[in-house]
């Protein structure tokens, strides 16, 4: 007869699930724990809380500071003659006579920086979000820091 001198291999040894289970008990209770700590205010959340968000942020501070519409032609290189543009700036109340005294380099400096973007620039959907922020950036060079907070634009229209 002939023997097998192969040892017979064992079945693999089933893995316990326990260690898994007991994780994911773990940091579904740890989870729960710390959101109801920060939530009761057991601990102190690194964000602002909506409430004091309106007070924090000074609304009762602020004014806004009309300006006149530009109108600037655009030449002969596009279908398009002009450019309609108002805006108004957002500005600290203590400041807001500062800056409308100085509302007319504050026109000259938006004027010259508006005549030199490319038609191409004026037309693309996403032209706005940019020519705020560098129209923003000129007027805070031109008012100085800390007095404009934000270019709102109230008309761009191309005709």
């Amino acid at each position: 007869m002939a023997k097998n001198d192969a040892p017979q291999q064992a079945a693999p040894h089933k893995r316990s699930k326990w260690p898994v289970l007991l994780g994911v008990f773990l940091f579904l209770a740890l989870g729960g724990g710390a959101f109801y700590a920060v939530y009761s205010g057991v601990i102190r959340s690194p964000f602002p809380a909506a409430k004091g968000a309106a007070t924090s942020l000074g609304l009762s501070d602020v004014a806004f500071v009309p300006l006149d519409q530009l109108t600037i032609s655009l030449g002969k290189a596009s279908d398009k003659n002009h450019l309609q543009f108002t805006a108004q700036l957002e500005v600290n109340a203590n400041r807001a006579q500062e800056v409308a005294d100085l509302s007319p380099r504050i026109l000259d400096v938006m004027n010259t920086y508006l005549r030199a973007v490319d038609m191409a620039d004026l037309v693309d959907p996403d032209a706005l979000v940019r020519l705020r922020a560098q129209l923003l950036r000129r007027i805070q060079i031109v008012t100085g820091q800390g007095c404009v907070r934000d270019l709102l634009v109230t008309q761009f229209v191309l005709d």
